[in-house]
């Protein structure tokens, strides 16, 4: 999409709470991408957690206090993007549906939530970027994570953009597409059964070779990261907007802090 300096969209950019806490990096190389697509880019200060974890916990009153706020601070943009297919899910696809029964806030919920778009899918989609000014000399395998995949469709938008990253070779693992096992509050109330999953999903992350292993949804990588770590992999995990922005300086994720 080609675009002047006065045409440029505003686009906000959702950071999400996991994102701030533990991988600012990830926030950056957002905007970095969102920069060389061309939009210019704002981060709202006043923004918060997305609501997710009390909706899906069934708190529905803190859940619309949560999303009141988040409308009233995002819904000036042009576009809203989220480096998180489960965070803009939420925001997508659950906030006309946390109204329900008010028509002025549904209606609001509703034009707010056409302007949310999951990171990669808005750069490859919305924007047309169809190639990265990046280099990763490595062997990489993609997970896809359920939200993004299921409730967004994020799947061919990633590979294509990894496909242009020089030095970059994709692997892809078996059963790329099945839960890692942690799902939010899943793996706090299910625990046993949430390691059994990443198990799984790390024995297929290890048997396609990797040196990295890269997906959209921050969630999902501190807990494959964790298990492999623990079983004394030496594969890397990245979020998938660090190699596409070129920006893999910094220790992969599960190796200290940002």
């Amino acid at each position: 999409m080609q675009t002047t300096e006065t045409a440029r969209p505003r686009t906000a950019l959702f950071v999400t709470c996991l994102v701030d806490l533990f991988r600012p990096s990830v926030g950056f190389a957002a905007v970095k991408l969102l920069e060389a697509a061309g939009c210019e880019v704002h981060v709202p200060v006043s923004q918060t957690c997305c609501g997710q974890p009390a909706w899906n916990s069934g708190d529905r009153a803190d859940t619309r206090a949560i999303a009141e706020q988040v409308i009233i601070a995002f819904e000036k943009f042009d576009y809203v993007v989220a480096p998180s297919g489960s965070c803009a899910g939420m925001l997508k696809k659950h906030y006309p549906e946390v109204f329900a029964g008010d028509p002025a806030w549904q209606a609001r919920a509703t034009a707010f939530a056409g302007k949310v778009s999951e990171l990669v899918s808005f750069l490859a989609d919305e924007m047309g970027m169809a190639a990265v000014e990046a280099t990763c000399p490595a062997k990489a395998t993609y997970h896809d994570s359920c939200s993004g995949l299921r409730e967004l469709g994020v799947r061919d938008q990633p590979r294509r953009l990894l496909a242009s990253v020089k030095g970059l070779k994709l692997a892809e693992m078996k059963e790329a597409d099945v839960c890692c096992g942690f799902g939010g509050t899943f793996a706090v109330k299910y625990p046993e059964i949430s390691n059994a999953i990443v198990g799984e999903k790390a024995a297929n992350v290890e048997a396609a070779r990797p040196d990295l292993l890269l997906a959209g949804d921050l969630g999902c990588l501190m807990n494959m990261a964790g298990k492999l770590k623990r079983q004394g992999s030496a594969i890397e995990v990245r979020h998938v907007a660090e190699v596409l922005a070129g920006m893999t300086d910094a220790p992969p994720i599960g190796e200290g802090r940002r």
